[in-house]
């Protein structure tokens, strides 16, 4: 694929030698125009490493035809019709959502009530990676030549459709795991809008119900009977206790580095998500350059999702985000904002060194995140990932299947979704 000057900058100046992204392959190698509309062009908007364009740009590539769509700036539409990603899935996820909560039934009745408790109805998230994983099973539905399918060629398509699910289903189970775990280690009080697991049933019993999930989702990964799949997954659950160990035993100098808070934001978020992608590709039988693709999508909307995120934690309210507002930065972890924040206004750091022992200074900090180009900028380099993400979908193999190009803009619909959302 053939990148404008601003795009090859964002992929190549911001990301270039990140060995937190998890894959050497840049998908500048691959298939997809990205055209920049005529009388348009792309501006430096910031002094970080890496390139925002506020232009306009066409995706030229066979899978979808002539089909064209905006890059995001601040108010760009990003697909050519109206699409509800969750919707395209919702029967699938109501099958998953039942799998899951006949998955966690226990022998010991509290621990059964504790591994059900963010499965139960009301309290089960959007299921966002679900969603996900399903649209991406059906994105990657393409003819896959003989010599390079292996096992898949023996597998009919209803069944592979079950082994895709379970991919979903082991991924929802070692998300919420890590949830409960990391709401132990946070001592949050909420989560998803109702008290967290650790508030209603203890420290003790939040941290067992998180491992009898992930020995749950290992029996799931186990029945799949494919080594590569189980390595991936493997690898998201290390990166997950990876990106928390960081998280809680940083030095003051990694805590306010940039480098380093992606490297963490990689393993704490993205790996799952990316890594799932593409044991979805590798359970399908396709080719080493489309799971790339498919682990690119989900490491950059990974990263796009959390830089929303932090952006969120200053900007939305409890009742939105189902958790408290303000918790990193009370907790002293430092996201994008405050990072960025800290480039115009140095004496930030002092303030934000000062929030563990006098918690008026969270005001403070506030003022100058405020006064700074924090926000604005964090949301740029979403944005980023966001676009990277969506050349990943374009740059697919060809297809005419219209179900196959109907997911694909559901899974870039979803990057827009991801920039726009309040909570």
């Amino acid at each position: 694929m053939i990148f404008t000057r601003a795009v090859s900058r964002v992929s190549s100046k911001f990301l270039r030698n990140r060995s937190f992204y998890g894959c050497s392959q840049s998908i500048a190698s691959h298939r997809l125009s990205i055209l920049p509309d005529q009388g348009h062009s792309c501006s430096d908007v910031s002094t970080h490493k890496g390139y925002v364009c506020r232009t306009t740009y066409s995706l030229k590539s066979p899978v979808f035809g002539g089909f064209s769509h905006q890059l995001y700036h601040q108010s760009s539409s990003l697909v050519e019709e109206e699409l509800d990603p969750f919707s395209l899935v919702a029967d699938e996820l109501s099958l998953l959502s039942n799998k899951l909560r006949e998955m966690v039934v226990a022998e010991v009745p509290k621990l059964a009530s504790a591994a059900e408790y963010f499965f139960k109805r009301g309290v089960q998230g959007k299921q966002f990676r679900s969603t996900i994983l399903l649209l991406m099973a059906t994105a990657l539905n393409v003819r896959v030549p003989e010599v390079l399918v292996g096992e898949s060629a023996d597998i009919v398509t209803s069944e592979l459709r079950v082994r895709q699910r379970g991919i979903a289903e082991i991924t929802e189970m070692i998300h919420v795991a890590s949830l409960l775990h990391d709401d132990v280690l946070d001592d949050a009080d909420t989560r998803r809008g109702v008290g967290s697991l650790n508030v209603v049933m203890g420290n003790k019993m939040s941290v067992l119900a998180g491992d009898f999930l992930l020995s749950r989702a290992c029996g799931a990964l186990a029945a799949l009977k494919n080594t590569e799949v189980v390595a991936l997954l493997a690898t998201a659950v290390e990166h997950l206790v990876t990106g928390e160990t960081m998280e809680i035993t940083s030095t003051t100098e990694q805590r306010y580095s940039m480098e380093y808070y992606m490297q963490k934001t990689y393993y704490k978020t993205a790996s799952l998500i990316s890594n799932s992608c593409k044991a979805v590709a590798v359970l399908t039988g396709q080719t080493a350059e489309v799971a790339v693709l498919a682990f690119e999508y989900g490491k950059n909307l990974g990263l796009a999702f959390q830089l929303i995120d932090d952006i969120l934690d200053f900007t939305g309210t409890s009742a939105s985000l189902g958790k408290g507002s303000l918790s990193d930065i009370r907790h002293g972890v430092i996201t994008a904002p405050i990072l960025f924040a800290m480039e115009e206004f140095p004496q930030l750091r002092e303030v934000v060194d000062r929030v563990e022992k006098d918690p008026t200074n969270v005001d403070i900090a506030l003022e100058y995140l405020g006064k700074s180009k924090g926000i604005q900028r964090a949301r740029e380099l979403a944005m980023e990932h966001a676009n990277l993400a969506a050349a990943a979908i374009g740059s697919l193999p060809e297809t005419d299947n219209e179900d196959v190009k109907r997911s694909r803009r559901a899974l870039i619909d979803l990057t827009h979704r991801v920039i726009t959302r309040n909570k």
